[in-house]
């Protein structure tokens, strides 16, 4: 995935109410029931199916580490699909979403004004509109660059010119070199 669909994630994790299993005989065994059966999971995963079979028997304990990587980040994709809809709904329709970041941020205004890029650290709630936009751009396949897109007009909004405030003739936010990103429902 991409830095901010990765954090998109990871706020989104934050909402679980159980934890995702740990051992990897748990984790096939969750993706067999999810997909309902051993042939689906083995070709999702690269692997046989009688190795699927194996992990679902703790015949085998361990996996190779990356194998351990594709199942665990298939197990967090699948896990609690309800909670994770409940946790996108709430913050899109009433609660919003906090970013925390550490970037070089500029804009672009009228002649006159001090309009440098300097590297500033926000942690700033946005409203639930654009948490909206993020999680259905999301959804929709958006690249990286997409998502930083939207969350520059949100910083440019809210941050920037404080909800229409102040700094009206601003045009554009320039957000780019992002050192730290992280999200919070």
């Amino acid at each position: 995935m991409s830095m901010f669909g990765d954090g998109l994630e990871a706020a989104v994790q934050k909402a679980f109410t159980r934890p995702v299993p740990k051992s990897a005989g748990a984790r096939m065994r969750y993706l067999v029931k999810q997909m309902k059966g051993t042939r689906a999971v083995a070709q999702m995963l690269r692997i046989s199916q009688r190795t699927v079979e194996r992990y679902v028997k703790d015949q085998i304990k361990k996996p190779r580490p990356d194998l351990a990587a594709r199942l665990e980040q298939e197990v967090k994709k699948r896990w609690q699909p309800q909670i994770r809809a409940k946790a996108k709904a709430r913050a899109a329709s009433t609660g919003g979403i906090v970013i925390d970041t550490r970037a070089r941020m500029g804009y672009t205004a009228p002649i006159g004004s001090t309009d440098q890029d300097r590297i500033r650290h926000l942690t700033v709630a946005l409203p639930p509109v654009y948490a909206a936009r993020l999680f259905q751009a999301q959804e929709a396949g958006a690249s990286d660059a997409r998502l930083q897109e939207i969350a520059a007009e949100a910083l440019k909004e809210v941050y920037f010119q404080d909800g229409g405030r102040r700094a009206g003739s601003l045009e554009e936010v320039r957000f780019t070199d992002v050192e730290h990103l992280e999200f919070d429902l």
